[in-house]
């Protein structure tokens, strides 16, 4: 596989060179420091893999691949930034390392790639999302969130999920139009992004958007609109309480 760097920090480019050097599928094409410089490379080269840092000194990697247009490679982004940055990129379904960057992480998410080829292309509805998160320097400002399933990835309003629900390592998306999309991260990667859009943990194994709930059981459950029965942990009965006074 063809690999671009899109990175400007000298040190950073070197160490990354290192590490992708003893990776045998690996064949570096091109790297570059300029946005002005890899909008002309990346289209001719044609990587397959591109380790982008999110700011350089002449712009952002967003408005590269805009300028790029159809994407049809994979990307991992380099970012130093905070909290909100990574959750903008999780939300729209990317690689990303933070720096400084570890070996480790750097091999295993380019495995990652190497191994899901077919099946991890980089797309504009993706950008879009990333960019608007990341931009906005917050997930307050969302509104959409992309979602890998085994076959595809799907870009859904977070006011059409219902609940989500957790068993063995895997997230089950409820959606209010009866569909189930389920992706293979936990639960918990999740319960930050949704909690500013009314989602709350009510059990261990539920995060539920309380936009949907019609009745509270003071047994123990919640009572969707689509007649589905969430289970509310003990220590979690006075929390759903005060938040559906809050909301009353």
């Amino acid at each position: 596989m063809k690999l671009y760097i899109l990175e400007d920090e000298i040190r950073i480019l070197q160490h990354i060179l290192q590490i992708v050097k003893k990776i045998d599928y690996l064949e570096v094409v091109g790297f570059a420091g300029e946005i002005s410089v890899a909008a002309k490379e990346i289209p001719a080269l044609k990587p397959d893999i591109i380790l982008a840092d999110i700011r350089l000194k002449d712009g952002d990697s967003f408005h590269l691949f805009d300028e790029i247009g159809t994407l049809d490679f994979q990307v991992i982004f380099l970012t130093a930034y905070d909290q909100y940055a990574i959750q903008a990129l999780n939300l729209g379904a990317f690689g990303y390392l933070l720096k400084p960057i570890d070996d480790v992480s750097l091999t295993t998410t380019l495995n990652k790639c190497y191994h899901h080829r077919e099946h991890e292309s980089f797309g504009q509805q993706q950008l879009a999302i990333a960019k608007e998160h990341y931009l906005a320097q917050g997930v307050s400002a969302s509104k959409r969130i992309a979602l890998k399933s085994v076959e595809y990835i799907e870009v859904v309003a977070i006011e059409d999920i219902m609940f989500c629900k957790s068993d063995k390592g895997y997230t089950s998306f409820y959606l209010n139009d009866g569909r189930e999309i389920v992706v293979s991260k936990g639960l918990k990667e999740y319960e930050s992004l949704l909690t500013p859009f009314g989602f709350l943990r009510c059990h261990q194994s539920y995060l539920v958007n309380f936009k949907y709930v019609k009745k509270y059981y003071r047994g123990g459950y919640l009572q969707m609109e689509n007649k589905e029965n969430i289970l509310v942990s003990s220590r979690k009965k006075e929390e759903v309480l005060r938040y559906l006074e809050n909301i009353a």
